[in-house]
């Protein structure tokens, strides 16, 4: 059996379900049984880090666990025992809308994502300080190191002129064919300007609840071909929110002296993703739709979770930077 030698070390547990995963990738014990994944808040560190230890397999693993662990029956027993209770309470909560074309147009003209009006952007743009844009980049980094890689799953369950757009979006993402352009590499260097360890993973640890949950809707979304449709709500959440964002995100970057390679990152995102607005509109949610339109309602969900889970993250990082506290769970 093949050993993944090359990935981050695994993270502390968080709770009884996390330690039981843990304890099952080292060779050391069963998974959790539905007893205890149902005594677990489905927002909470403890369940988030566990369904984040089951999709982490499916990107770089982990050191000294083994790579079959992927697909070993159990562990993906475990996982869907960990998915529905999330997805559930996420389709409880998350219900704004219920057509794709109301919830895209709400994102063109409101405050989507805790950003804007007063969210993170802002606070971060007008009066943040260089150590809450470092925490800030650490809570991202779960993501950003991987940039784009969670939306390339949809790629085999779309087709035609969703495909092709979808597909034009990720090349942009991964570099358009240039490593050193590659969204992850520039958020790798945005993070070596903050002083920030740009090593994958590295900051697990000190990332909340909020931010593993974001992360792990990604890989939700992508991984089941039945939630294609959310993931591409999901992506054009992203996309459509990015731009205007990432302009207040470059200014925060430039006011606290981030250093070049930050506000490049952001820079970058202001006018990339304003092109991919465009596409992702017009031709991947668009052709998505036109192919299969029963897919309407999983697009507007995809949004309306999305946004849920931003606000969730943009309450915790506020509510602790406006009392001068750290919003991480240790320090970076």
């Amino acid at each position: 059996m093949e050993t993944q030698v090359a990935g981050p070390a695994l993270p502390e547990s968080r709770g009884a379900v996390s330690a039981a995963v843990t304890r099952f990738l080292r060779g050391a014990g069963p998974p959790p049984d539905s007893r205890v994944i149902a005594g677990a808040d489905p927002f909470g560190d403890d369940l988030q880090l566990a369904l984040y230890l089951c999709y982490e397999l499916h990107y770089r693993g982990f050191a000294d666990v083994d790579a079959d662990l992927e697909w070993d029956p159990e562990l993906l027993r475990c996982r869907a025992a960990l998915e529905w209770p999330f997805l559930e309470s996420l389709r409880d909560r998350a219900t704004r809308h219920v057509s794709a074309q109301d919830a895209l147009d709400d994102l063109l003209v409101e405050p989507a994502g805790g950003d804007g009006g007063g969210g993170v952007g802002d606070f971060l743009q007008d009066e943040g300080e260089l150590w809450q844009v470092r925490e800030y980049a650490a809570q991202r980094s779960l993501y950003h190191l991987k940039e784009a890689d969670p939306h390339a799953w949809v790629l085999p369950r779309l087709w035609g002129r969703a495909k092709a757009g979808m597909a034009a979006v990720e090349f942009d993402e991964f570099g358009g064919g240039r490593a050193e352009r590659v969204h992850a590499r520039l958020f790798a260097d945005l993070m070596t300007d903050l002083g920030l360890d740009p090593t994958y993973g590295r900051y697990v640890d000190a990332a909340g609840a909020e931010a593993l949950a974001l992360v792990n809707l990604m890989s939700l979304f992508g991984l089941h071909r039945a939630l294609r449709g959310a993931l591409v709500g999901h992506f054009a959440t992203v996309e459509i929110t990015s731009s205007p964002g990432s302009r207040r995100l470059a200014r925060a970057m430039r006011r606290t002296g981030a250093g070049p390679a930050a506000e490049h990152f952001y820079d970058e995102h202001v006018e990339a993703d304003a092109v991919h607005e465009q596409v992702v509109r017009r031709d991947v949610v668009a052709g998505l739709l036109e192919e299969e339109p029963q897919l309407d309602a999983d697009v507007a969900f995809g949004v309306d979770a999305t946004n849920h889970l931003e606000d969730a993250l943009a309450a915790r990082l506020l509510t602790a930077w406006r009392t001068g506290r750290s919003s991480l769970r240790t320090p970076v």
